[in-house]
């Protein structure tokens, strides 16, 4: 299986360790899943590490390449605008250049659209669950 995690997974997984949301970046490290992701979702993540977490610029520079060695990183070629939430829409390009099967998030918006483009949209507990 092929997944995308939203930025709000890899801010869990870092600032919350021992949660669900570090299980599933394990699950990733372990060649569960594989992940995809890009360069403005590892950028949306360093940013909220930094703006509401007061993360080091040592403690970013690790993040950054934690991230980055974690999965595939893509380059979206296509700018979409599906969600009011303009970082949201960095997450559908991923998922969409990386042929992702499935998108975690948290996010509301992002899990009302249930899918798109046949990629499926889910909780992190439903992921967890999925095997």
């Amino acid at each position: 299986m092929r997944a995308v995690f939203d930025t709000n997974i890899f801010v869990s997984a870092i600032v919350f360790p021992g949660g669900k949301a570090e299980e599933a970046v394990i699950k990733t490290a372990q060649g569960d899943v594989e992940l995809v992701i890009s360069k403005p979702i590892i950028r949306e993540t360093l940013d909220v590490l930094a703006r509401k977490f007061d993360r080091t610029p040592e403690e970013l520079a690790r993040a950054a390449v934690f991230l980055s060695e974690l999965g595939e990183v893509v380059a979206p070629r296509a700018r979409l605008n599906v969600l009011d939430d303009e970082p949201d829409n960095r997450i559908l390009e991923c998922a969409v250049a990386g042929r992702a099967d499935v998108i975690v998030t948290g996010d509301r918006e992002m899990l009302d659209l249930g899918s798109y483009e046949g990629i499926r949209i889910m909780t992190l507990r439903e992921f967890l669950k999925s095997g």
